[in-house]
């Protein structure tokens, strides 16, 4: 299976249009976008890995566009959003199943600090001729601040009676039971705080395609925690 990996770095106000052939093998990292809007068509037996790691200061709208037009295709979906200040991020996914016996995952996390404020909309369509679709949909987030506030709006279009289809959503605090432990260990508390988010977002880091690229997100998520 042919392999293709791009990295872009800093994408700011860009639309992409992309296809996945029959049978490739295709990655695409947006390492820190803005306002950057993907659109990505998959034809038969290919493969669709995307990250979105919102690791910048700026205010930003992301979306991702995902058709799957042939059958037996696979597609991941995975994002990162450390947000401060009074940042405000919007993440937006589309995951259209067209065609049957096909799969979708998708994986966001956030972690907000200060009074930003951060969006979750994820679309996931399974049309009549969909069947044997299996596909789900998970974001979890962390509020780090009583003023920061985050909104996750899942949505669910099943029209296909022969599927696996979920979602799941939750917002909450780091956990005090852990961070008291930790403390009782001679752990301060920002460092504990740190590991902690450390530890929450390195689910979705290590599906990074590639360890230096593993690391370089690393790096840059625990300058954003400093």
């Amino acid at each position: 299976m042919q392999r293709m990996t791009e990295v872009l770095r800093d994408k700011r106000d860009a639309t992409i249009d992309l296809v996945v052939d029959a049978g490739e093998s295709r990655q695409v990292v947006l390492l820190s976008p803005v306002n950057v809007r993907l659109s990505v068509r998959q034809r038969e037996g290919s493969t669709l890995s995307v990250h979105v790691l919102s690791l910048t200061d700026a205010d930003s709208d992301l979306s991702v566009t995902v058709n799957q037009d042939e059958p037996h295709c696979r597609t991941q979906l995975y994002g990162l959003a450390l947000t401060r200040g009074n940042q405000v991020v919007n993440i937006e996914t589309h995951v259209l199943h067209n065609v049957g016996h096909g799969t979708s995952t998708q994986l966001f996390k956030n972690a907000l600090a200060d009074t930003s404020r951060a969006t979750f909309y994820g679309e996931l369509k399974v049309l009549p001729d969909a069947q044997k679709t299996e596909a789900y949909q998970t974001n979890r987030n962390i509020l780090l601040s009583p003023e920061a506030k985050m909104r996750t709006r899942p949505q669910l279009e099943i029209y296909a009676d022969d599927v696996k289809c979920s979602h799941g959503a939750t917002t909450g605090h780091l956990d005090t039971n852990a961070l008291f432990y930790m403390q009782q260990r001679g752990i301060p508390l920002a460092e504990a705080k740190r590991l902690l988010l450390l530890a929450f977002m390195e689910e979705v880091v290590q599906t990074l395609p590639d360890e230096p690229l593993q690391e370089e997100v690393r790096q840059q998520i625990n300058k954003r925690l400093k």
